[in-house]
Formats: C-alpha cells, sequence, structure tokens
C-alpha cells in the first residue's frame, strides 16, 4: 500500500510543490499502521491457519513460530516502507544506501550470534531480522524528520490526519497494495502448494533454495523498479511525458541485459546452485532438475519489475490489478495445478503454468505501455495533482 507515494509523492516532487509530500507521508503511516493491526492475527495464528489448510506439522509448526516472531516487523513495514519511498521520491537514494549498509552489518553480526552461536535456529533468525528491520526504520525516519528534508518536511499537520479526506488516499492505497499483492502472493503461492506434494520437504527446501537465488537476483531489479518509477513520476509530474517514455525503454533494456546476464550464469552452473545452501544430494539434484525455470523466471525479472515500476509511477495500480488477477490467479495458478497434479508433473509443472501466467502478464503491461500516449499521462498527472492539493 505504500507504493502509492511513488505516485503521489514523485509527482509532486516534479511538480515542485514539496510540502505535499510530508502530508502524504503522514497520513500512509496512519493508513498502514491500522492495516497492520488488522493482519496481525494472521502472523499470530499461522501455525493454526496452515494446520487448517492441511500442511504438514512440522511444517506449519517452524512457519507459525517465524510469522509470530516477525509481528513486530509487520509495524515496522508500515513506518519503514513510506518513509524509503518519500526519500526515494526526493532523489535521496544514497540516505536508503547508506543506512542499507549500516544494516547489512548489524544484520551478519546478530545473525551470527544468535544463530550460530547462541544457537537459537529459526529463532534467532527472525530475532536478527527484527533488529535490523527496527535499525533501517530508526535511521531513515531520524532523517527524513530530523532535518535531511527541510523542504518537503515541515513537522506533522493536522490536515493529514482528517477523517473526511483519508477516504480517497485510502482507495488509491488499497489499489496499489492490491496490484504490488497479488504479484508478491504468486509466487509465494508456489511454495505453499508444494507443500502438498509427495516429499513435501525435499520439494519445499529446493523450490525455496530456487527462490532465494531469485530474489537475490530480483535486488537489481528492484532497484531498476524503484528508480523507474520514480524517474517516470518525476517526469510526468514536470509535464514531460516523453522524458518519462525515455526513463521507462533505458530503464526496461537495462535491466533485461542483466538478467539475461544472471539467467545464463545460471544454466551454466546448473548443477551446483544449491551448494551454496545445502549438502543433502536430494535437494541438489532436485534443484538441478528445475534449474531451467529459475532461468527463465530471472529472465522474466528483467522486465516485468520495470513494467510495473512504469505503472506505479503512471498512477495505473488499479487497471494492472485486473490484468494481475486475470493472469496470476485466472490463468497461471490454475494451469499450474492442472500440470503439477492432473499431468503428474509436480513441482515443474505448478512451476511453468505460474510463469505462463506472469509472460502473459508482461506481454499485457509491455502493450499497455508501447501503446501509451505519454504527453497525456503528462496531462493526467498534473489533473491528479491539482485535485490533491485542493483536499489537501
Amino acid at each position: 500500500m505504500a507504493s502509492v507515494l511513488e505516485t503521489l509523492c514523485g509527482q509532486a516532487y516534479g511538480a515542485r510543490q514539496y510540502h505535499m509530500m510530508g502530508i502524504y507521508l503522514q497520513r500512509s503511516w496512519l493508513i498502514l499502521l491500522f492495516f497492520a493491526a488488522l493482519l496481525s492475527p494472521i502472523y499470530a495464528f499461522s501455525q493454526q491457519l496452515l494446520a487448517a489448510l492441511g500442511q504438514p506439522p512440522e511444517l506449519a509448526r517452524d512457519a507459525g513460530l517465524a510469522s509470530t516472531c516477525l509481528l513486530p516487523t509487520l509495524f515496522v513495514y508500515a513506518i519503514i516502507l513510506p518513509t524509503v519511498t518519500f526519500l526515494q521520491c526526493q532523489l535521496k537514494n544514497r540516505v536508503t544506501a547508506v543506512a542499507a549498509t549500516v544494516v547489512f552489518l548489524v544484520h551478519v553480526a546478530a545473525t551470527w550470534l544468535l544463530v550460530r552461536r547462541l544457537g537459537l535456529a529459526v529463532l534467532g533468525a527472525t530475532m536478527a531480522y527484527n533488529l535490523s528491520w527496527v535499525v533501517y526504520a530508526a535511521l531513515q525516519v531520524a532523517y527524513a524528520v530530523g532535518g535531511g528534508c527541510p523542504e518537503t518536511w515541515t513537522g506533522f499537520s493536522a490536515s493529514a490526519f482528517a477523517l473526511a479526506d483519508l477516504k480517497e488516499f485510502v482507495k488509491l492505497s488499497a489499489s496499489s497494495g492490491v496490484m504490488v499483492c497479488l504479484e508478491n502472493w504468486y509466487y509465494r503461492t508456489l511454495i505453499f502448494l508444494t507443500g502438498y506434494m509427495k516429499d513435501a520437504e525435499v520439494a519445499v527446501d529446493a523450490l525455496s533454495i530456487c527462490m532465494s537465488l531469485s530474489s537475490l537476483e530480483m535486488m537489481v531489479q528492484l532497484g531498476f523498479l524503484a528508480g523507474t518509477g520514480v524517474r517516470v513520476a518525476n517526469e510526468l509530474g514536470a509535464g514531460n511525458g516523453q522524458g518519462a517514455r525515455f526513463a521507462m525503454f533505458v530503464s526496461t533494456m537495462t535491466s533485461s541485459l542483466i538478467s539475461l546476464f544472471f539467467s545464463l550464469l545460471t544454466l551454466i552452473f546448473h548443477n551446483k546452485l544449491a551448494l551454496i545452501f545445502t549438502s543433502s544430494e536430494a535437494v541438489i539434484h532436485a534443484v538441478d532438475d528445475i534449474s531451467v525455470l529459475l532461468a527463465f523466471t530471472i529472465l522474466l525479472n528483467g522486465v516485468q519489475p520495470v513494467l510495473s515500476a512504469v505503472a506505479v509511477g503512471s498512477g495505473w495500480q488499479e487497471l494492472v490489478a485486473y490484468v494481475n488477477i486475470t493472469c496470476y490467479y485466472l490463468i497461471g495458478l490454475p494451469f499450474g495445478c492442472l500440470l503439477g497434479w492432473g499431468f503428474h508433473y509436480g513441482i515443474f509443472g505448478i512451476w511453468v503454468g505460474m510463469i505462463g501466467g506472469t509472460t502473459i502478464q508482461t506481454l499485457i503491461l509491455a502493450w499497455i505501455t508501447l501503446r501509451c500516449d505519454w504527453n497525456e499521462e503528462a496531462l493526467k498527472a498534473s489533473k491528479r495533482l491539482r485535485q490533491w492539493s485542493n483536499i489537501m
């Protein structure tokens, strides 16, 4: 839901309406903290929920322990995600980078101490994770409200908390949240479904390794996602539609070439990928069997996140949410289940189906983006900013 700030703050910064950005940030904090409270029972009772859904008792217990321990981070997310976007929209990426460097060192030290030294296993890992996010949030919030953003943060404002004006902001935040969640949940569903397969433990281990490798590579694309969304929003807010188009094109090409490189590395070292994580021969062979799918997923990661960033920067969240529902959950997921269970291809079939959904979604987003009239989008951005300026 915080991604709505990429649209509003990004376009406001491009239009030099700096005073509105602090109000957007405060309003996002309020809404996200409220929704974090609503979501907290899912974390607290995840073991019971997973068990009721038929997951194996051991998996449900371990996941339940991790989820319960991660509950504090849910509320930290509600603070840090809008703050990061607030800073990125002002091109203060160096602040985020410095904070991330400091927190990385804290995280490595805390993880070593709690997991390896004290032997707390999953509990220690989640404790280190919580600590890292708290430190990360504290550093960036201190910068944002402590004088680092004098033009965009002028203190807390009562207008940001006016109940009469929250309705439209909640609507925009919900559209952004639905769009992003449908994307993030899609491949998480793959891991969830794997828990129902034969030899679930090996399958989940192999898939988790592949998802971890994909996520590591995805960090590069998330950088492009953040940068592209902000740049497109800045250009549209400034009334420069062609500048937004050029930013989209450069980001997509650069991100695609980087993903192609990592995809080739995955194919070259297909039988050695799992050695980073495990010495189990069964898991190593299982990862090798699906390494081609991992390579193709990495290749898609070069295009899909950038196009999603363009959608966020342009304010197309509601449209993309419908595209995601159709491609992911009406096409990809059923097709994956059909291949996995109906045709007995197992984890390979589930993943093929879900990649199919992602491919269709990427093609649709590419078609929408190529057909877009960027000058018209710039006019829409100006109209939106005038509307929100009157509300605030």
